[in-house]
């Protein structure tokens, strides 16, 4: 079974940058999909963005296009989401998941970290 470890959260400034590391634990990633996605308090978890591990295109929300950045090391099993020029709006608790396909949906996602808290500050 893959278990998945979120890093990196924590408070940061509006305008400011956080890097999120998500490492993949058990059988390997390959070729499935690596996605992020997150839950703001009181509203529904939300796709941020997807890569897959075999390699090929990127996916992001419109809402973080051109501030996000997904990737991956394949050597440390590892996905990682740069998040710069963070906004309030992206305050909310990032969590880090398996799928079999590249999808915005969450529940074609099995297998789902404990989620890294954000909170971005005025």
């Amino acid at each position: 079974q893959v278990q998945l470890v979120e890093s990196g959260g924590g408070l940061v400034q509006a305008g400011g940058s956080l890097r999120l590391s998500c490492a993949a634990f058990g059988p390997p990633i390959n070729p499935y999909t690596m996605g992020w996605f997150r839950q703001a308090s009181g509203k529904e978890r939300e796709f941020v963005a997807a890569i897959s591990w075999s390699g090929g295109p990127t996916y992001y929300a419109d809402s973080v296009k051109g501030r996000f950045t997904i990737s991956k090391d394949n050597a440390k099993n590892t996905v990682y989401l740069q998040m710069n020029s963070l906004k309030l709006e992206d305050t909310a608790v990032y969590y880090c998941a398996v799928g079999a396909v590249p999808t915005t949906r969450a529940a074609q996602y099995g297998y789902w970290g404990q989620g890294t808290q954000v909170t971005v500050s005025s």
